[in-house]
């Protein structure tokens, strides 16, 4: 068997340039932040889209299906190519693939200004999918990289704390990106009209310019010219491989990763269908136009960013099981008022405290949840998966605030599945670990379909009964964690 990660770990701090690993950890960190913001900004994208073009849900949602769909294109073209030549990251190295993904993610920001101009849904579906191929590869390397990057036994930890910062990206984008989309850019420039020549407005009055989504991601490509820049000048850790680099589709033959490429698209699929109907549902439920149900998505993406903070300290080697919760007892007090002053800053009218607190209850379970996961990846994975499937069923049987509250706190619950199944599905896999990579973010998939499955019933059914189609997404993340994540090697 080839090379496992910790051999890896040990190469890097043998070449002399892996001692200290701060550094390349903060770099890599401000990817994950800017890939975690413009993800959620397809949250935006979506209501924004669904006025200007007068779409479906099933129409809305080709939104999220070209961009996830993107991750499973480039994604399979990155393992046909691994399995014909080898593995293509161990060839020209992490810094480079990081350095491609910068690149091609800067171009397709640039894309969107001709798709606002022409007023063509088809070249903002093409501007996403461009912009998926540069996440995929962004993926692919920086997520192995990470995990390791130090010992294998606290991996899970690394990417946990890196997944954090993505999860502040999520959550600071419902707030940031609505207030550029719905309000401040959409007063730049002539409004835009429908088919009839009305004025196209947002749920509270404002007319929405083309503005609103062009100068937004003009922005966006400026910042990841920049994290290209810093990346090049930076000297990050080099590991190398002592086995040769083979040309064949070695990383399928175990069974822990196979299903794990499941279980990513599951999870991708069950947090993106969620999240991408919320603002939606909330209108549809209590009547909160976009300004207002964007601050309450900042708490469903805030809660995935107070997790997995959490699971950074709970899968450490920290010392000492008081010390260890009152740490995250104070973690998770402080990233909820973080969350709240974010929200309360960006509010044109302010936000009463009163609003959020019943998500408090839910960061209570949250912390007990942990404890029940003492610490093991594949346990604290199952036992969340079966929290959200029981919060799921709660919002199918309830209506109002009680609904959308149980909605919104499945976030906290998300937050490790990422780490956690990624780390699971690649244990082990030595010199095939970047294929297996490759294959993992190939799953991504799951964020492209479930959405579309979701929104496609919610057009018969209503989007409250829709939710349902998750809750499969969740029974399977909780077998996962129960017996598929074990490693075996298929024959």
């Amino acid at each position: 068997m080839g090379a496992s990660i910790s051999n890896v770990s040990n190469n890097v701090v043998a070449n002399g340039e892996g001692k200290s690993y701060g550094g390349a950890l903060v770099v890599l960190t401000s990817l994950f932040f800017m890939w975690g913001f413009i993800t959620c900004m397809n949250d935006i994208l979506i209501p924004f889209l669904k006025k200007v073009f007068e779409l479906g849900y099933f129409q809305a949602m080709l939104v999220q299906f070209s961009f996830f769909g993107a991750y499973f294109i480039g994604s399979l073209v990155y393992f046909l190519i691994s399995i014909k030549s080898g593995d293509p990251i161990s060839r020209i190295g992490y810094k480079n693939g990081l350095l491609l993904g910068l690149v091609i993610s800067a171009i397709a920001c640039l894309m969107f200004y001709p798709a606002a101009v022409l007023k063509i849904y088809g070249l903002f579906l093409t501007a996403l999918f461009v912009l998926g191929l540069g996440f995929t590869l962004l993926q692919i390397a920086a997520n192995p990289y990470v995990a390791i990057l130090g010992s294998p036994e606290t991996a899970s930890s690394r990417l946990n704390l890196s997944q954090a910062f993505n999860s502040f990206g999520t959550t600071i984008a419902p707030i940031i990106g609505g207030f550029l989309v719905f309000h401040y850019f959409a007063t730049w420039g002539e409004p835009l009209t429908n088919a009839i020549g009305e004025v196209i407005t947002t749920d509270g009055g404002m007319p929405i310019s083309a503005n609103g989504v062009k100068l937004p991601y003009l922005l966006f490509a400026a910042v990841f010219v920049v994290l290209a820049v810093i990346i090049k000048i930076t000297k990050l850790p080099r590991f190398t491989n002592e086995e040769e680099i083979s040309a064949d589709a070695g990383a399928l033959k175990y069974r822990h990763l196979v299903l794990g490429m499941i279980a990513i698209f599951m999870y991708v699929g069950g947090e993106v269908s969620i999240g991408s109907v919320l603002i939606i549902y909330m209108k549809e439920m209590v009547g909160y136009p976009e300004m207002e149900a964007k601050s309450f998505l900042a708490f469903y993406w805030g809660g995935a960013m107070i997790g997995r903070f959490l699971g950074a300290v709970s899968m450490s080697q920290m010392k000492g099981e008081l010390k260890k919760l009152l740490l995250m007892f104070g973690i998770s007090v402080a990233t909820f008022f973080v969350i709240y002053f974010a929200v309360y800053v960006e509010s044109t009218d302010g936000f009463a405290l009163e609003r959020v607190l019943p998500f408090v209850i839910f960061m209570v379970i949250n912390l007990i949840a942990f404890q029940f996961g003492k610490s093991m990846p594949a346990r604290t994975l199952m036992i969340f998966a079966i929290i959200v499937i029981a919060m799921l069923i709660t919002t199918l049987l309830t209506s109002g605030m009680v609904a959308i509250w149980v909605v919104l706190g499945i976030g906290l619950f998300n937050s490790i599945m990422w780490s956690n199944i990624f780390t699971l599905a690649i244990k082990d896999l030595g010199k095939y670990t970047s294929q297996g990579s490759s294959l993992l973010v190939m799953s991504i998939l799951g964020g492209a379909l479930i959405p579309l499955i979701q929104g496609g019933l919610a057009d018969v059914i209503g989007l409250h009964s829709s939710f349902f189609v998750p809750i499969f997404c969740y029974l399977y993340l909780a077998y996962y964690g129960w017996k598929g994540h074990e490693v075996k090697k298929l024959s």
